[in-house]
């Protein structure tokens, strides 16, 4: 599985409804897993974006999907990013300059 960063920023509509019903984000972490990914860790940050989740998913097909179902419900907006773990990082460099 690739992992992705995701970065989730909450529009007024998605900071009102989890004033409301805080247990929503637990709700929507289980709606990540029924898509076909899996949630590895999660953290509610201060600064420019609200969360910043961890998410394992089988291709970039199944995270465009994630990203777009629960971006038009229009409570959260992500920018996400595909992960390396640096030692792959650092073998695709060495492979690479062996040709």
């Amino acid at each position: 599985m690739a992992t992705y960063i995701m970065l989730s920023t909450l529009t007024d509509d998605g900071r009102e409804t989890i004033q409301e019903r805080p247990e929503r984000i637990s709700e929507v972490n289980n709606e990540i897993e029924a898509m076909g990914a899996r949630l590895i860790s999660q953290w509610a940050v201060l600064g420019p974006y609200d969360f910043v989740n961890i998410v394992e998913a089988p291709d970039n097909e199944t995270i465009v999907r994630l990203s777009v179902r629960l971006g038009s419900r229009g409570t959260v907006q992500f920018l996400t990013m595909p992960a390396l773990d640096v030692s792959d990082f650092i073998s695709a460099l060495q492979s690479g300059a062996s040709r």
